[in-house]
């Protein structure tokens, strides 16, 4: 698709450029009084809690934003493959994939040996990200991604939309009631912006609160949680422009090095005519922030036709600019409770994306790691509050993601100091201290973690079964659920697996079955099967409430190496009969097939098969046996809870 050719305009890029308007804010209504779950802020962590919590009839959600209305310019831009299959959970990736430039190739730019004033190419590569997901990594503007989220709210059954023009003021948490997870300890105030009732004070109580509120977040500060880390006491411009140049790689990422004026990454945007520039400035002095410095839009310009010499930069428009210095800093807490959470308690408030990890935009990691992080927390709120799982649960957060974060924050230091480094600076040796090519091998090198495809939590009650890891080694434990085709048994439809994994706080158990016939009554699938479709000590059986979808809670899938079966001859657990008028569910048999083999893409023992249990969020939590099925019924026991324990 193409777009912005005379002129960047916001909105939907499905309407044309001269029809197109920005997304405008709801009314302006009183906020509620009392919430299950009360969210602050706006940005991609605090809608895609909003979003997955939307699911939820039975969940009362409210998210508040300081801004007047959504989102229209600039900040991240980078969708990475990770935060595609996040979409792709809300039903919403084709828009984007269609929509976003999908990033294929890097080119390197170092100075020219035979003359150091200009830059020179000195190679292309393919990404190093091709290949680790079925999505490429895209870059479109944040905005639209926050629109596609916004419009998942507001079509969801509980038609929920932001409440802006709210600047938090206080933030209280009553330790007295917070293991008490009846009561509402949260008490919130916050003071109305807009220039209808400028300064109105309104007050709202909730159960569970999270600060998605940015870099100087307020949630944060009333938690009395600090940052720690430091300043790498550099600026760098951003910019996304329109602009007429004779750079011949105007449509590849690129890394450009020149020699003694500092350091260009450009990034092609959507639309085929919008260009992002990081550009390097100079060093702040000690405490020195960026906004001191004075520089306009103008400045990054000049410094970046400087950088980019010979080559021309006519910028035409500038759609959006700012200025920023690098640090690495990460929350010492993620959540209200004591660091370590010696005493076991269940937190009841919680930091997300910038407000607890902070860094340079030039990785992309930003937006990327902070989706992740909510897509993280929210199906457990969900568990909780429902009554489905132990509140424990929710200590599990703060362990998994800031690990994550110091991961960011160390890639982060490492990443900034690689682009920034002159290549006249020496080794000592008389060699460069750095060059493109370093820049290479770094991104090689962490090109699963940039993805977020490599990201695994660590062992915990819902992180188990690696003795059993050997049955399935192209499904690591901890891991997201990394997604290939198999054909539909009852239509030969091939069918992207990870695709089956929606936001609905569901689990999934993927049942590979070895190379008995599944059919016959003795094979391991089978007595799996009647395991789990119809003994007491089954864990479908146990958590599914009486009267619900045998799959509400848990839904069982089925993979078979033998190609001449038929969803007729099928047990009825796979097949199951559902919803009010009982109509039979198609879509839970699966065969190898196609151009790839599930088996042999992701390791499967064809010899024992297994079952990969596959939590809410689509990291794998545990491989099992197929005649495992004691181990399957304590796994879920260690975390889960009989219906009924609802919160009044």
């Amino acid at each position: 698709m193409q777009y912005h050719l005379n002129g960047f305009k916001p909105g939907n890029y499905e309407i044309p450029d001269a029809a197109r308007e920005p997304a405008k804010a709801p009314p302006i209504v009183d906020l509620p009084k009392e919430v299950d779950v009360l969210i602050v802020g706006c940005g991609p962590a605090g809608l895609a809690l909003a979003r997955q919590l939307a699911e939820f009839a039975d969940i009362k959600t409210c998210i508040v934003e300081q801004k007047s209305g959504p989102m229209l310019f600039g900040q991240a831009d980078g969708i990475s493959c990770r935060t595609l299959e996040i979409m792709e959970a809300f039903n919403s990736s084709d828009m984007l994939v269609k929509e976003c430039y999908q990033l294929h190739q890097n080119a390197f730019w170092e100075p020219d040996i035979n003359n150091p004033a200009n830059i020179k190419r000195t190679h292309k590569v393919a990404d190093a990200r091709l290949g680790l997901s079925e999505f490429v990594h895209g870059v479109v503007n944040q905005a639209r991604l926050h629109e596609i989220l916004l419009d998942g709210m507001a079509n969801s059954v509980t038609h929920l939309v932001p409440h802006y023009s709210r600047r938090l003021l206080t933030l209280n948490v009553d330790s007295g009631l917070t293991q008490n997870l009846a009561a509402y300890p949260i008490t919130a105030t916050f003071e109305r912006t807009d220039v209808e009732s400028s300064a109105k004070v309104e007050m709202i109580r909730a159960r569970y609160v999270v600060g998605c509120d940015g870099a100087r977040s307020a949630v944060r500060r009333n938690l009395s949680i600090p940052l720690q880390g430091d300043s790498a006491n550099k600026a760098w411009g951003v910019m996304d422009v329109l602009l007429v140049t004779d750079y011949p790689d105007i449509r590849v990422k690129s890394f450009i090095q020149s020699r003694e004026n500092g350091a260009v990454m450009l990034i092609p945007r959507e639309g085929g005519y919008l260009v992002r520039l990081y550009v390097e400035l100079d060093l702040l002095g000690k405490d020195q922030r960026a906004s001191s410095l004075g520089l306009t839009a103008d400045d990054i310009i000049a410094k970046a036709q400087l950088i980019m010499h010979p080559y021309k930069l006519e910028v035409k428009e500038v759609a959006w600019w700012s200025i920023y210095e690098v640090g690495q800093r990460v929350a010492e807490r993620f959540d209200d409770t004591p660091v370590g959470n010696p005493d076991g308690l269940v937190p009841r408030a919680f930091v997300a994306g910038d407000a607890c990890h902070t860094h340079s935009p030039k990785g992309g990691w930003g937006l990327n790691t902070s989706l992740p992080d909510t897509f993280n927390l929210g199906w457990k709120l969900a568990a909780v509050l429902q009554g489905k799982s132990h509140p424990a649960l929710l200590q599990t957060y703060a362990a998994e993601r800031r690990k994550v974060a110091q991961m960011l924050i160390d890639a982060d230091r490492q990443m900034s100091a690689l682009v920034a480094t002159r290549p006249t600076a020496s080794k000592g040796d008389g060699k460069p201290k750095t060059t493109t090519a370093d820049i290479e091998k770094f991104i090689a090198r962490q090109n699963g973690f940039i993805a977020g495809t490599s990201i695994g939590y660590d062992a915990s009650c819902i992180v188990t079964g690696q003795a059993h890891q050997a049955l399935a080694t192209g499904c690591p434990i901890g891991q997201r659920f990394h997604s290939a085709e198999a054909l539909r048994l009852a239509d030969g439809c091939p069918m992207h697996l990870g695709h089956l994994l929606k936001a609905d706080g569901r689990w999934r158990i993927f049942v590979f079955g070895n190379r008995q016939n599944p059919l016959d009554g003795d094979s391991d699938v089978r007595k799996l099967i009647a395991f789990l479709g119809s003994d007491e000590a089954s864990p479908v059986k146990k958590y599914t409430p009486s009267g619900a979808d045998i799959d509400s809670v848990i839904d069982v899938y089925a993979v078979f190496q033998q190609q001449g079966l038929a969803i007729e001859e099928m047990p009825d657990y796979l097949w199951p009969a559902k919803g009010k008028y009982g109509l039979r569910d198609y879509e839970k048999v699966f065969y190898a097939g196609g151009v790839e083999d599930v088996f042999e893409q992701r390791g499967i023992d064809r010899g024992h098969g297994c079952m990969v249990v596959v939590r809410p969020d689509q990291h794998i939590a545990n491989i099992l046996p197929l005649h495992a099925h004691q181990e399957l019924g304590a796994f879920f026991d260690a975390f889960m809870r009989v219906p009924g324990h609802r919160m009044a």
